[in-house]
């Protein structure tokens, strides 16, 4: 199984730490694909390089926000942000979202992208504070 991720910049709360691994060890994913942006794209490929999970990055094309995670599979080139949200979804057989609120925002690129993988049919895997 190929999986995709979106998170906060902020990062996430110990709570959704503890969820994320477990959803993890129960869809045991292949592959996994993220932004490498700061906050919970990089806790989320630390989790993945520690379950044996590969990794492939979509970095965005700015790299003010950029995590540089290392260790990867495999690095694509950069994209805009909008552009490369929709590869994650586009390449996954599901997608986990780690928003930094409860509720959804409409100024927020995480949400955004859950929503358009709700919109194109995929499962998705909800994870709020």
């Amino acid at each position: 199984m190929i999986i995709g991720f979106t998170g906060s910049q902020k990062g996430m709360t110990a709570n959704q730490f503890d969820r994320l691994v477990t959803l993890l060890k129960d869809l045991n994913p292949t592959i996994a694909h993220h932004g490498d942006c700061i906050g919970a794209d990089d806790v989320f490929h630390e989790i993945c390089l520690e379950l044996n999970i590969a990794v492939v990055i979509h970095p965005p094309i700015e790299n003010s926000k950029r995590a540089f995670c290392k260790g990867s599979d495999e690095i694509l080139p950069t994209k805009q942000y909008l552009a490369r949200n929709r590869d994650i979804v586009n390449i996954s057989d599901e997608l986990i979202a780690v928003p930094g609120e409860k509720t959804e925002q409409l100024r927020s690129g995480t949400w955004a992208t859950y929503r358009y993988a709700k919109k194109i049919g995929k499962t998705t895997h909800l994870i709020t504070p």
